[in-house]
């Protein structure tokens, strides 16, 4: 608000404008497919929006985002928001919105007072590989974009190089998606509609081994811990089945059946994270945040 206590002169008040209705069909796929942009809402996902943004421009890269509104009540909360659109490098402008509008724009039942029109992040499987990645998470037919989000996050926290979903997979563009990565999603190479079997084929060339995440593997991912660590203090480690200090992919399932057994065919181990409790099984982003931790312990020794 102004001085008088009304919106400025150029804030976005109709929720039917043709600008308001143009963002709001990115939260259909076939809109998002089309124009190859989808929306980062909330806080958190527009700042690293934002940072990959004007990291990406200052490098003479591609824009990452192309449109920001926001509320000037979540301007006057995060007033970092102004200064990252603005600064030299990011030709931005935030366009200042009413909370009607920003309801209108998003899915949300609760609009988070700030959202930003990105484009398409996504990269190539022969960029990841050339770039000698150590650790991948690979998401075999994994439908719910709660925990297609989940895991990215825990895959950006363990410092892994790249998430990679299958062609099966849900749109990691998908708002529930974006929110559920909590701006991970701009921070780390994802490659998208990948063929499983071409996968593992290129990534086991690229000298990756292939671990499948599997409930029953004939693998103990502690054991294979342990042996890690005997030999990071230069223990000799007798038939050892796999070092997990080496460069790894690892493939995760679909959320009520894993991975099928053509996908676990194609990894050169099944390992199983044990449970020690009275639980059945964990769920997939536990296991996957336990996988891949494993990995990036055993990489940093």
């Amino acid at each position: 608000m102004n001085e008088t206590g009304r919106p400025p002169v150029d804030a976005m008040t109709n929720p039917r404008a043709d600008r308001v209705k143009d963002v709001a069909k990115l939260a259909g796929r076939s809109a998002r497919l089309k124009r190859r942009q989808f929306l980062a809402e909330g806080p958190q996902a527009v700042r690293e929006a934002l940072l990959a943004h004007r990291e990406s421009m200052t490098a003479g890269g591609s824009p990452i985002v192309t449109e920001v509104y926001a509320s000037l009540e979540c301007l006057k909360r995060y007033p970092e928001m102004m200064d990252l659109a603005h600064d030299r490098a990011s030709h931005l402008h935030i366009r200042i919105a009413s909370e009607l509008v920003l309801e209108a724009m998003t899915d949300t039942v609760t609009p988070q007072g700030i959202l930003a029109v990105c484009n398409f992040v996504d990269v190539p499987l022969e960029a990841v590989l050339a770039s000698k990645p150590k650790l991948i998470a690979v998401l075999a037919q994994v439908r719910d974009p709660g925990n297609a989000g989940t895991v990215l996050r825990a895959a950006d926290a363990a410092g892994a190089d790249a998430v990679v979903l299958t062609a099966s997979s849900v749109d990691i563009y998908n708002s529930k998606s974006v929110r559920s990565t909590a701006g991970s999603l701009f921070h780390l190479p994802v490659v998208l509609g990948a063929d499983v079997e071409e996968l593992v084929e290129r990534c086991k060339a690229a000298g990756l081994g292939v671990l499948a995440a599997d409930g029953y593997g004939h693998l103990n991912l502690d054991l294979l811990q342990d042996e890690s660590a005997a030999r990071s203090f230069d223990q000799e480690v007798p038939d050892s089945a796999y070092a997990l200090e080496t460069p790894t992919a690892w493939l995760f399932g679909n959320e009520a059946q894993g991975l099928s057994d053509a996908e676990l065919e194609l990894a050169d181990h099944r390992v199983a994270v044990p449970v020690y409790g009275s639980a059945e099984s964990l769920n997939l982003g536990t296991a996957a945040t336990v996988c891949l931790y494993a990995s990036a312990r055993a990489q940093r020794r």
